[in-house]
């Protein structure tokens, strides 16, 4: 499979333009969700919160990936109570997770492909549903995400490839 070679911007946060990318990251994590929201179940299938974080720090770095991952699930629960307080640990661990796998492949990588996202996104969603399974006690619960969220996988996968291939040409 051709690798398309990634152009790194490993911005930090002393930088004003690590802001601003943040702030749009975040303002993607809320309206695609009020989106997928509008589908019966389309929260838990197309798992759409962990979308931009995914772009933001494959493309951009960990410190935009890690502020993108935090502060999206936060500015969610606050202005529309979803994801619900009970439930915001473990899409924090999952979001963290993304955030710094993304980054750390990218940065080793330097190229996006369909299998190194695919290879991202099974990584924290399985140490993601392990540590969620120990802080529920919920094997079921821990691994829900693989039941019924394998479209948002495959959405995370397939879509975050395209729009990182669009970024690529800008």
């Amino acid at each position: 499979m051709k690798s398309s070679s990634v152009n790194l911007y490993s911005l930090t946060c002393r930088e004003s333009r690590t802001y601003l990318f943040v702030a749009l990251f975040i303002a993607g994590n809320i309206a695609l969700p009020q989106l997928c929201h509008l589908v019966p179940q389309g929260g838990l299938t197309l798992l759409p919160i962990y979308f931009f974080t995914l772009v933001a720090a494959y493309k951009y770095g960990w410190q935009v990936g890690l502020l993108t991952a935090v502060l999206s699930p936060l500015a969610n629960s606050v202005l529309f109570g979803m994801p619900s307080a009970a439930v915001l640990p473990s899409i924090l661990v999952k979001s963290v997770l993304l955030a710094a796998s993304a980054a750390f492949v990218a940065r080793k990588a330097q190229a996006v492909t369909i299998p190194l996202l695919m290879a991202v996104v099974l990584f924290y969603q399985l140490t993601g549903s392990l540590i969620e399974a120990a802080m529920t006690g919920s094997l079921a619960t821990g691994f829900q995400d693989f039941r019924i969220g394998i479209p948002g996988m495959l959405l995370q996968i397939l879509g975050g490839y395209a729009v990182l291939k669009y970024l690529l040409r800008r």
